[in-house]
């Protein structure tokens, strides 16, 4: 940013007068924002951020284990043969 440049509200901006020898550059006002629509490309953004850098596996099934130890209430789980519990 130019350090000898104003932003000003047009108000203020159209009574604004320059010291003799300088230069005023008026800049085109760019168009107002819509608030509502910047919020959901923003959300929407973050949804394709989150689905990006989750990974897409599988949940760990449960309830397919085999108890090898006990302590407490822990327990040291086996996965559990996958040929149907043939040994």
């Amino acid at each position: 940013m130019e350090p000898h440049c104003y932003d000003l509200c047009e108000r203020h901006a159209d009574r604004m007068t320059a010291p003799r020898g300088w230069d005023v550059v008026r800049l085109p006002v760019a168009p107002a924002v819509d608030a509502v629509a910047v919020a959901e490309d923003l959300e929407a953004l973050a949804n394709a951020v989150r689905e990006a850098t989750v990974p897409q596996v599988p949940p760990e099934p449960t309830g397919q284990g085999i108890e090898v130890t006990r302590r407490g209430h822990l327990r040291v789980l086996r996965s559990a043969p996958s040929d149907g519990g043939r040994v």
